[in-house]
């Protein structure tokens, strides 16, 4: 059983447009739409059908991502890592719920530049994860895209992309793929709230709701695009209700619960699967900045301590302890675990040797021996 609210809109729209029948013109239009909306605590594990183990694995794949992306800020730090570095930490739930209503090895996803946590989510390695970060040959990647070009056909990822909303066309593309092959699959695509403003994504939602795709547009809305927070960058913050221009249903998910965004994704799921096109905004908080260049001096210390309050993984920890599904002790054996896989995950990336210069090319050109380079 669910919870979750509804939210309906209105509006009333004076002197529409004439049709070139003017005494057919109506005064006023009016168009009434509602939005789902999915609270948090709207669910308990056994509304969505999770038993006990089902549960810590949610809180293990969490604190997974969690594990990682702190030690990629030490490698980081200790110039392991080069280029730039998006950090997921504070979204977890989205990846880790949203997973749950895929068909692996069937469905596909896609997103943007900050991509680690969605890798590990859907089930990519964390040694091949952290290869990747450090430019190694047995990254996923083979070493040649970094933190942004997370990849894996075996998957379903289709990447990390470093351009705002450059690959919001792609999922559309994938998804068209998906229907015209009839195998059944889906299209999930990850954007932030700052690439809504993108016109490639009003492109793309245009022409998923005219050919009836079956792709799910999850925007990740963080509050802030790099350092300006969602109330300064759109006109209408409410961004779930760009659903309506593309004959999409649109939801509002609070992304700070993992029961609310595996209900939301599922229902959207269920929606995709036959052939609608959807909009769901997930409301999350990133904690650390935009990447590792980034002070956050755009907020304050206040408002980053109020949103920790939210975090995700203390939300489940503290639903696993209140209903009794596990104790300290085996949730400290959870962490320990979690931190050895990390750990080896970074010993396995500083052992992985360098790509070879002689494969600059491959995976770039199809015709092999590149004679118009010569």
């Amino acid at each position: 059983m669910t919870t979750t609210d509804s939210i309906t809109s209105a509006a009333d729209v004076a002197d529409a447009p004439s049709n070139g029948l003017e005494a057919s013109r109506p005064e006023h239009i009016t168009f009434t739409t509602t939005f789902r909306s999915y609270p948090a605590e709207g669910d308990t594990h056994g509304d969505l059908g999770l038993y006990r183990d089902g549960v810590v694995a949610l809180y293990r794949d969490m604190l997974l991502q969690r594990r990682f992306e702190e030690r990629a800020a030490q490698m980081y730090g200790k110039q392991k890592i080069g280029g730039f570095l998006h950090l997921y930490n504070g979204q977890e739930a989205i990846s880790t719920g949203s997973a749950q209503a895929l068909n692996m090895g069937l469905d596909t996803v896609i997103t943007a530049y900050r991509d680690h946590g969605l890798a590990l989510a859907v089930g990519m390695e964390p040694g091949e994860c952290m290869a990747e970060l450090f430019g190694r040959i047995d990254g996923c990647s083979q070493g040649k895209g970094g933190s942004m070009h997370f990849f894996s056909r075996e998957k379903g990822m289709y990447g990390g992309h470093g351009i705002v909303g450059a690959h919001i066309p792609l999922a559309t593309g994938i998804a068209f793929a998906h229907k015209y092959k009839r195998d059944g699959g889906i299209c999930v695509c990850y954007l932030g709230d700052g690439a809504v403003w993108q016109g490639a994504f009003h492109e793309a939602l245009n022409l998923a709701g005219l050919y009836k795709l079956p792709v799910i547009y999850v925007i990740e809305n963080n509050q802030y695009a790099m350092g300006t927070s969602v109330e300064r960058a759109a006109a209408d913050v409410d961004l779930y209700k760009q659903s309506v221009s593309y004959a999409m249903p649109g939801s509002l998910v609070n992304g700070m619960d993992v029961f609310s965004v595996m209900r939301a994704m599922r229902d959207h799921a269920d929606m995709a699967r036959r052939n609608q096109p959807s909009v769901v905004e997930i409301r999350t908080y990133r904690y650390r900045g935009h990447s590792m260049s980034d002070p956050g001096k755009y907020r304050t210390r206040e408002e980053l301590e109020k949103n920790k309050d939210q975090d995700p993984i203390l939300r489940l920890k503290a639903y696993l302890l209140r209903e009794d599904l596990a104790n300290e002790s085996e949730l400290a054996v959870v962490d320990r675990s979690v931190k050895r896989e990390v750990l080896e995950a970074v010993d396995f990336a500083a052992r992985s040797p360098q790509p070879p210069l002689e494969a600059i090319y491959d995976h770039v050109y199809t015709e092999e021996g590149f004679p118009f380079l010569q």
